[in-house]
């Protein structure tokens, strides 16, 4: 058997490109490498190690994750409109089950579970010094432990597979339940943990620490503590727990795991709390354009230069500036910012309603590009229609003279107006504006945990716990971060947790979190099924002179998209292929 199957890193392929042997009697396969070698070369092995991390995947795709929630749109249709209308079966995954999601795909999910189990089982026997074996096993134990999750948050139980199967051994595993699948991810994390160090030489950055074997302890059970699981409305083992439990101690255990992370001491929030809600913009932006900061836990870096780094500035940008806008945020995660005192936007409130746009949550500035926003200065081609770099969303705008013009960054513009958006906003969050996203990939990294999500889950179970001086301990750290005042006890612990759902909302926005979130907390049937929202914005300008003060704007919601959910929907289908090979599974409800 052949360990090293799937593609490796670049490390392994140059050591196999050393040159071609002088023998014709040599019969080593030069295309492969055999199990002795892997084990007995400390470069192979770690090269092994190495590309089981590229299971891990990331957010950066043509299709994204929140467009699959009431927080986004895809432009493109297809598969995306028909997994929110809840048409998916075993036979077709629709979005989920493209190769842009594959890090939540089954298949892909045990190919790299199956690399970490070869990796964990083999490293004893390599030439490592014990501390730096040590360090590598625990690497591959989260990694394991991360793809179970993976697996467990879209489709509850599976089986648990922990050794390392050959060609005549019987694959037909049913399905753990979901308990046992937590038990195990969090005891992989446990011992991970205790092998990992807190930080790396900057050399190795990426690499898995303590603090994530930690924090994803603290997210694994957090989930666990959650409506969905603790409810279980189907009553299968693979769905939930059974047979009662005592959710109290699920939120302890949750909220214990989350502190554990937080008394390391070793993390902190970006840029710290802002004086001036501009500062909190400003902390709020730069905190994803960096490369190194307190804030993250466990983050992909991508390598410049290189064909396979996602253009994430192209896929999310307005088309007036030559982007694809494939990606867009819905006017329903926009009515979820506040104010910025803190009160929720109105649109029955008069001056809410007449500039909607302004005295937002600081980070509603960093993360959306809105009609009238401020960007950078449009290509060469185009920059005679713009010459300010204004974001023009407005569907038209009638002059005095009666004529009219139509916003640049549209579908009805001259810029490309196939790839304009639907809902009048597009993404701010995480791109680069010093990149030119028509011709070059931004080298950003995609954070899969920060430490204001261990914050968050920490203020979640001391909600639930209703211990609600810890959890605005907690929360408001975030808020005065990102220049919003604080929340209050006086709250109370339901409305408090209302407050934190849209604090949650608003800060993990667009970081994979709302599609597991809405399903979790039970409000999927709520939020999803309700139509995706955009704004259509029509300007007169008033004044013969043009000046820009003298404009009347006119808002008008509209449907961008029909949603329909089914309650089956809270886990996918098992793929008829998998149910082929494996007659011992069985399918998750409603399928």
């Amino acid at each position: 058997m052949n360990v090293l199957r799937s593609p490796i890193t670049l490390v392994l392929l140059l050591s196999l490109s050393t040159g071609c042997s002088d023998s014709v009697l040599d019969l080593n396969p030069q295309d492969q490498v055999s199990d002795d070698a892997v084990w007995s070369d400390p470069a192979l092995a770690k090269a092994f190690l190495f590309d089981i991390y590229r299971g891990v995947g990331h957010g950066y795709n043509g299709t994204t994750l929140w467009v699959l929630t009431d927080d986004g749109h895809n432009t493109r249709g297809g598969d995306v409109s028909d997994h929110n209308l809840s048409n998916v079966s075993p036979s077709d995954l629709q979005a989920m089950g493209g190769s842009r999601f594959s890090h939540y795909r089954w298949g892909d999910l045990y190919k790299s579970i199956r690399n970490a189990n070869i990796f964990i089982t083999e490293i004893e026997k390599a030439d490592f010094p014990e501390a730096e074996a040590n360090q590598m096993k625990g690497e591959a134990l989260f990694l394991r432990a991360y793809f179970y999750h993976n697996l467990l948050r879209v489709f509850g139980g599976v089986p648990l597979i922990t050794e390392v199967y050959g060609l005549n051994d019987d694959y037909r595993v049913a399905r753990n339940s979901f308990a046992e699948v937590v038990d195990q991810i969090v005891s992989d994390l446990d011992q991970a943990a205790a092998l990992l160090p807190l930080e790396y030489p900057a050399s190795e950055l990426g690499r898995i620490t303590k603090g994530a074997a930690l924090a994803l302890k603290a997210r694994v059970l957090l989930y666990a503590a959650s409506d969905l699981y603790q409810t279980n409305p189907s009553g299968m083992p693979e769905t939930g727990y059974t047979g009662g439990t005592d959710r109290t101690a699920y939120w302890r255990a949750a909220k214990d795991a989350a502190k554990a992370v937080i008394d390391l001491g070793i993390y902190s929030l970006y840029g710290g709390d802002a004086s001036t809600p501009e500062e909190g913009t400003e902390n709020y932006a730069n905190l994803f354009l960096t490369k190194v900061n307190p804030e993250f836990i466990f983050v992909r870096y991508f390598l410049p230069h290189r064909d396979d780094i996602p253009n994430v500035g192209r896929y999310v940008g307005p088309n007036g500036y030559h982007n694809w806008g494939s990606n867009t945020p819905t006017q329903n995660l926009i009515d979820a910012y506040r104010m910025v005192d803190g009160t929720p936007f109105d649109w029955s409130n008069p001056e809410h309603a007449a500039a909607p746009y302004e005295n937002r949550d600081p980070r509603f500035y960093a993360s959306i590009q809105y009609d009238g926003a401020r960007w950078v200065k449009r290509p060469a081609d185009v920059i005679h229609l713009d010459t300010a770099g204004i974001i023009q969303t407005f569907r038209t705008l009638t002059l005095p003279d009666g004529s009219t013009l139509p916003g640049l960054d549209t579908r009805y513009g001259p810029v490309e107006d196939w790839n304009g958006t639907y809902s009048g906003y597009y993404l701010r969050k995480q791109v680069d504006p010093t990149v030119d996203h028509q011709f070059v990939s931004q080298d950003v990294p995609w954070v899969f945990i920060r430490y204001a999500e261990v914050l968050l889950n920490y203020a979640e179970a001391s909600i639930e716990l209703n211990e609600l001086d810890d959890a605005l301990w907690a929360i408001n750290q975030i808020r005065r971060r990102s220049g919003m005042p604080e929340l209050s006890a006086s709250l109370g612990q339901d409305a408090l947790r209302e407050e934190y759902r849209n604090e949650r909302r608003v800060e993990l926005a667009f970081e994979e979190h709302r599609f597991f979130d809405v399903r979790r907390w039970m409000i999927a049937p709520e939020v999803m099924d309700e139509n995706a929202h955009g704004i259509e914005i029509t300007v007169k300008a008033t004044d013969p002179l043009r000046r820009s003060t003298y404009y009347d704007y006119t808002y008008k919601i509209i449907d961008v998209e029909e949603r329909h959910w089914d309650d089956r929907m809270y886990f996918l289908p098992i793929s008829r292929d998998e149910l082929n090979r494996n007659d011992a599974l069985v399918q998750n409800p409603g399928y």
